[in-house]
């Protein structure tokens, strides 16, 4: 039977005692029915699994002891970020706990020209805060112990000026890629990556002629999955399957 695992946002070490979060504490008691002396996983994003043992279970704590501390890789070679063009409801939960499954390193919301959602600052908070969410709990489903970080949502002027100045500041090794339909080059045309790759997703309209041009000039290789026109979410967990098959660890 499998060991459930749970994310601990603090620091965790040997014989500690810690009580679950909220969350993590009501799905242990009343979804899986646990009981004292059950055991369970926890991590915290440092890349560690820590098993651990029910002290105490009832109705308003799970108190824990940290029994095992074991480092356990399953992160992806390659070290990948989605800049991904912000889609309506539930295509960008999908599309960011499907990433998270196929390795995603990091992930960057863009408030697209074309995104139907239009966010203002305080939704823009709580999205994100969402989106972290699926990840973590992707994370507790996929087995990673290292959680990709949900970056704050801006505008792709706003992301690219972080860059640093055009395609001169990439760094060697680096690819960075842009979908789009219309392409002539494929992934099979790009050369090994070996350092971060960035790859780039419009919204359900795709990014804008101005948003392509100045990708372009940060150095974004505009590339086609195929003959079809792929949606959003689709597209972003194509990208990321042929990665993983040509250089990472499929």
């Amino acid at each position: 039977m499998r060991i459930p695992r749970f994310y601990f946002p603090d620091l965790l070490a040997l014989g500690a005692r810690v009580n679950l979060p909220k969350e993590a504490a009501h799905h242990a008691a009343r979804v899986l029915r646990m009981a004292e002396g059950g055991v369970l996983s926890l991590f915290n994003g440092d890349g560690h699994l820590y098993r651990a043992k029910i002290l105490r279970l009832d109705k308003q704590d799970v108190v824990v002891t940290i029994e095992q501390c074991v480092a356990v890789s399953s992160e992806s070679p390659l070290h990948i970020t989605l800049v991904q063009g912000i889609a309506s409801g539930e295509r960008m939960d999908f599309t960011l706990q499907k990433s998270v499954e196929l390795g995603i390193s990091a992930i960057q919301p863009i408030q697209a020209e074309r995104s139907v959602v239009k966010l203002t600052a305080e939704r823009k908070e709580k999205r994100t805060r969402h989106w972290q969410n699926i990840v973590i709990a992707a994370c507790e489903q996929c087995g990673r112990n290292v959680v990709p970080e949900v970056q704050p949502v801006l505008g792709l002027t706003d992301w690219l000026a972080t860059l640093g100045t055009g395609a001169a500041q990439q760094a060697p090794g680096s690819l960075r890629m842009l979908l789009a339909p219309d392409a002539q080059s494929r992934l099979r045309d790009l050369p090994q990556p070996t350092g971060p790759v960035l790859f780039a997703v419009g919204p359900e309209g795709g990014f804008s002629d101005n948003e392509v041009r100045a990708l372009r000039q940060y150095g974004f290789t505009p590339v086609r999955l195929g003959p079809r026109v792929l949606r959003t979410e689709t597209a972003a967990l194509a990208a990321l399957a042929a990665l993983q098959s040509c250089w990472g660890d499929f």
